[in-house]
């Protein structure tokens, strides 16, 4: 049996944890702003000296309450999401001061017009395409009415400086969270499928930010004196897949414990809180903070864009990093977005990489996991024998 360094457990209960420190943090007098999106610049309110929080709903819990104004037929996070702001039953929505959209869906951008009436809540319009001046002009623009939005509702003052060290301060995060995923370059991986998962996930949940990047280097170090003790968690003869798509937090267990224990190694995450969000730094030298957030977040490859060709470019590169043998594409219901552009992962992945390719449709119930199971099976069994023959 391999043994989880002590101080992974940190990262287990972080989000758990958190809710208790949120509070405290309330009552210091400290802002909170809550956020869904990676293309939302947390940077802005960091240098507001604000905790920045996600808050998209992962429980199916409170999507009934939600269906009460919201139609069922409609993305579980967005549902959950409303459903635990208007139940408080997330404390991070209840102790946020503000709340920050974004225009990538038309499930959220009307969803944010009900939590308008619940909470402060500043909706960013996200361009739904990622080339042109005019686009990067609108982009740059927002980025400098979410400051003023940021300073009007906290009753702050930001300057450039105090932008320039949050975009430090997130960098090495950043810096520190790509160090962790990589271990699973190695081969076999250094790292479980849910290994990776949950640091990566309750990072965002840990609001020493001295703290979170002290205990990620200790982290690393361990899990890789771990691995240089021939403690690998993985077998090298299991599969190894990419997860990209929606995001899964609210089905993680469901995805990956389901994955890994019918036979494959989870590799590497495509995905909103993961690779997506991190691969790319704020450029530190732009003279210009607002140009060096524009690039950065401009140019995240998430569905919601038209001409979506940097996924296509990050999976490519992911797939060679990692010694990808296969992609599982996950959709989560109703995202119509990312259902769509499957077809052409599909091709991509198939027809330009030559490997197995999977696609699922899923929500935030555990009711298709044994129908999960045994696709999965099914997919891995396939991709062995793709294997053996080449």
């Amino acid at each position: 049996m391999i043994n989880l360094p002590s101080n992974f457990d940190s990262f287990n209960e972080a989000r758990r944890n958190g809710f208790i420190k949120a509070k405290e943090l309330k009552e210091s007098g400290k802002k909170l702003v809550g956020v869904f999106c990676t293309y939302t610049p947390v940077e802005i309110p960091m240098a507001a000296g604000a905790v920045v929080v996600g808050v998209c709903g992962v429980s199916e819990e409170a999507i009934p309450d939600a269906e009460k104004v919201l139609p069922r037929n409609l993305c579980p996070l967005i549902k959950s999401s409303y459903g635990h702001a208007i139940t408080d039953t997330c404390p991070y929505f209840y102790f946020s001061d503000l709340l920050i959209g974004e225009t990538t869906c038309d499930g959220k951008k009307k969803m944010y017009e009900e939590l308008g009436k619940v909470k402060p809540t500043h909706v960013m319009h996200l361009p739904n395409m990622q080339r042109g001046e005019y686009t990067y002009k609108l982009w740059k623009e927002e980025m400098k009415i979410l400051k003023e939005e940021t300073e009007k509702t906290l009753g702050i003052t930001i300057s450039e400086d105090d932008i320039r060290a949050a975009i430090k301060d997130k960098n090495e995060e950043r810096i520190l969270l790509k160090e962790y995923y990589e271990l699973a370059k190695l081969q076999p991986s250094a790292l479980t499928g849910m290994e990776i998962h949950q640091v990566l996930y309750q990072s965002g949940f840990k609001f020493d930010r001295d703290e979170l990047k002290a205990d990620l280097r200790k982290l690393i170090d361990s899990m890789k004196e771990r691995y240089e003790k021939g403690e690998s968690p993985v077998d090298s003869s299991k599969p190894r897949i990419l997860i990209t798509g929606s995001p899964i937090a609210g089905i993680s267990e469901k995805i990956i414990n389901t994955i890994e224990d019918s036979g494959a190694s989870i590799v590497a995450y495509e995905l909103c809180g993961a690779i997506r969000n991190n691969d790319l730094l704020v450029n530190e030298e732009t003279e210009d903070v607002y140009d060096a957030l524009t690039e950065k977040y401009l140019n995240i490859g998430c569905s919601c864009m038209m001409h979506n060709d940097n996924r296509i470019e990050m999976i490519d590169r992911i797939i060679d990093e990692y010694k990808v043998d296969g992609v599982v594409d996950v959709t989560l219901q109703a995202c119509h977005t990312f259902n769509v552009e499957s077809f052409r992962i599909k091709e991509f992945v198939t027809t330009k990489k030559d490997i197995p390719y999977m696609a699922i449709e899923t929500d935030y119930s555990k009711s298709d996991t044994e129908q999960l199971r045994t696709r999965f099976e099914a997919f891995i069994e396939m991709i062995e024998e793709d294997v053996c023959v080449k």
